[in-house]
């Protein structure tokens, strides 16, 4: 069986989907799939001072209400992922739902904002890149309204959570 290297492992192309017979990139074919109902959750947290918590949740960030313009954010992401990651097929979403809740700094632990992006759609391949996107731009766009107030915030933790349908089934994280 024929390997790609990537530098620090050795991998079978056979694991690789994005890889054709020759070792090039190439798009998955999904036209003899199955289109089910497919369920993507993601997360991802950002930390911060507890100043600059306070601002968010106050609503009296200079510019505007930041978790509903995050949140925005999110969604526009999810749709628009196919065009930032090259190997994904454009999805015609049904729903994309982006949570945030916040936590107090305590001890050690720095404040934070914590996002989970669920994401939908019908048809013959999964949604954990459009879930995992928009959790990263929500959080990117945190960081943009609160930068002026707090630099050293840090984005941290973001991974799926679960994903369901499709012929591999489901997974959800430990």
């Amino acid at each position: 069986m024929r390997q790609i290297h990537f530098g620090f492992v050795n991998l079978p192309m056979s694991t690789l989907t994005h890889f054709d017979a020759h070792g090039q990139a190439h798009m998955v074919d999904v036209a003899a799939k199955q289109s089910t109902h497919r369920i993507g959750v993601a997360t991802g947290r950002i930390e911060m001072q507890a100043a600059t918590l306070a601002l968010i949740e106050s609503g009296t960030a200079k510019k505007g209400d930041v978790l509903g313009i995050a949140r925005v954010a999110g969604i526009m992401a999810a749709k628009k992922t196919s065009e930032l990651i090259p190997l994904c097929h454009p999805l015609a979403l049904t729903r994309v739902a982006i949570e945030f809740s916040t936590q107090a700094a305590q001890g050690d632990t720095s404040a934070q904002v914590n996002c989970i992006a669920t994401v939908e759609t019908v048809g013959p391949t999964g949604v954990e890149m459009e879930a995992l996107t928009a959790v990263q731009v929500a959080l990117l766009t945190i960081y943009d309204m609160c930068k002026a107030a707090d630099r050293g915030m840090t984005m941290t933790g973001v991974r799926l959570l679960e994903k369901h349908g499709g012929k591999s089934g489901s997974f959800v994280a430990t």
